[in-house]
């Protein structure tokens, strides 16, 4: 009996375990419905636009000067001479400011003195295009007023050339028309010069400082003086009057000596007349 009732009882403890057991597993969530991938619409495409072109940068003018000096400034005496042989390609210009003696009497002046000057650089390529034999017809005097006359004895900045007057005095001298004379002209930031024979522009910047500008010119500045000059009028010849020792009277006028002997002619007529009536009377008195 004892037996029966344990056995019961182990069947009874198996099987409540057994239920505690699959109470205590935990249930599985149940699967979310399967719902089909939604396809995204694709919105209208809009015309493409075409490209925008790019930006053109303003043009310059033809010749515009270069604002920016080819040559820094110097440390210690200014010497133009150096300066044009570090900007290269003014080999013929150097050569006569120094055969001239003009390069020296800068150097002088721009070291000494607070002159200041401008000064216009031909390039090579300026005499190159010359007449043959233009330079060296010159004599001494107009070779140095060739080079004087590219000298202007004031420092003019690249914005101050529209302040001056024409005709611009240079170191050559007399700036009146037929003399040296140069004219100087602006058109925005071009810079124009004529001499009257030879029309150029200013081509850029070489030196600057607060006492000297040197800027490039493509052509020979030639003066009218030298290669055109204008006729010598000749003087009236004057009418000297005759010396009073070559004149065939001894000095005295003609006219005087003519009028002198007529007055001595009645004179002696005169008195050969007194004396004929004297004889006269005398003889009829003497008859009676």
């Amino acid at each position: 009996m004892i037996r029966q009732a344990l056995f019961v009882l182990s069947v009874v403890l198996v099987f409540l375990f057994h239920s505690v057991t699959i109470l205590a597993q935990p249930t599985a969530a149940p699967s979310p419905p399967v719902v089909a991938p939604v396809q995204p619409t694709t919105p209208p495409t809009a015309p493409a636009k075409p490209p925008t072109p790019a930006a053109t940068p303003p043009t310059q003018p033809a010749n515009a000067p270069v604002q920016s000096a080819q040559v820094p400034k110097q440390k210690g005496p200014t010497d133009i001479i150096k300066i044009l042989t570090k900007a290269h390609g003014y080999s013929v210009f150097i050569r006569l400011l120094k055969s001239t003696g003009v390069a020296g009497q800068l150097f002088g002046q721009l070291n000494n003195s607070n002159i200041g000057f401008t000064i216009f650089a031909p390039v090579d390529s300026a005499f190159s295009n010359l007449k043959a034999g233009t330079i060296n017809s010159l004599s001494d005097l107009q070779k140095t007023e060739l080079i004087q006359f590219h000298i202007l004895n004031t420092m003019v900045a690249l914005s101050n050339f529209q302040t001056l007057s024409n005709p611009v005095p240079t170191e050559a001298g007399d700036a009146s028309d037929g003399e040296f004379p140069l004219n100087v002209t602006t058109a925005g930031n071009q810079v124009n010069i004529s001499t009257g024979l030879v029309n150029t522009t200013l081509g850029g910047t070489i030196y600057l400082d607060n006492q000297l500008a040197i800027y490039q010119v493509d052509k020979v500045l030639l003066p009218l003086d030298i290669f055109s000059p204008k006729p010598k009028v000749a003087a009236a010849p004057k009418l000297s009057k005759p010396d009073a020792a070559d004149s065939p009277s001894g000095g005295v006028d003609v006219a005087a000596k003519v009028d002198a002997s007529g007055a001595m002619c009645l004179r002696r007529n005169g008195m050969l007349l007194s004396i004929g009536v004297a004889m006269a009377a005398f003889f009829m008195v003497k008859g009676t």
